[in-house]
């Protein structure tokens, strides 16, 4: 028996810093772990940040070049019919849309609903306007009641999702 309670006196201790030490070293372990965790999201926020900015500018650039007056300007040519002006405005529409959808992934799902409800809005928009067109209409008759139209819209859905891609912007990056 005593041969027993020397061991214990021996092995208790020993075993009490082991698990001390084990502590210490798991303690470490995960504080490096949390050290390299937050260091890799800060250089990870290095590099998306100037991106997401970046994607802003974009999306404001897709709304403000499809806006009705924009984009008529840009696109109608002298000569040109209703319907022509038509095709070619749907045509600008979806190709800017395409070319910027990637920017979806910089913001909020809410916010990027907004963007691509408000081209739905100008396409039917265009879409409305033209229906009413005589068939010898011309390319003006066409910007001159899209634009009607677009004045008559209270709260018109590019301008509210400028305001909401502001918002956002302000919101992750300002304050």
């Amino acid at each position: 028996m005593d041969i027993f309670l020397n061991a214990l006196q021996y092995t208790i201790p020993s075993i009490v810093a082991l698990a001390a030490a084990l502590l210490v070293v798991k303690a470490f372990i995960d504080k490096e772990i949390q050290g390299q965790r937050h260091e890799y999201v800060l250089k990870n926020q290095r590099t998306i940040t100037p991106i997401r900015l970046q994607a802003y500018e974009r999306i404001i650039m897709l709304l403000e070049r499809v806006s009705p007056a924009n984009l008529i300007s840009r696109v109608q040519e002298s000569g040109m019919t209703a319907k022509q002006l038509q095709i070619q405005l749907l045509q600008q529409i979806r190709a800017e849309f395409d070319h910027n959808i990637s920017q979806q992934i910089y913001v909020t799902d809410e916010t990027w609903e907004m963007v691509r409800s408000s081209k739905e809005n100008l396409v039917k928009l265009i879409n409305v306007a033209s229906r009413d067109m005589q068939p010898n209409a011309t390319a003006f008759d066409l910007s001159a009641a899209i634009l009607n139209v677009y004045l008559k819209v209270e709260n018109p859905p590019i301008e509210m999702a400028i305001k909401k891609i502001k918002e956002e912007f302000f919101n992750n990056f300002i304050k």
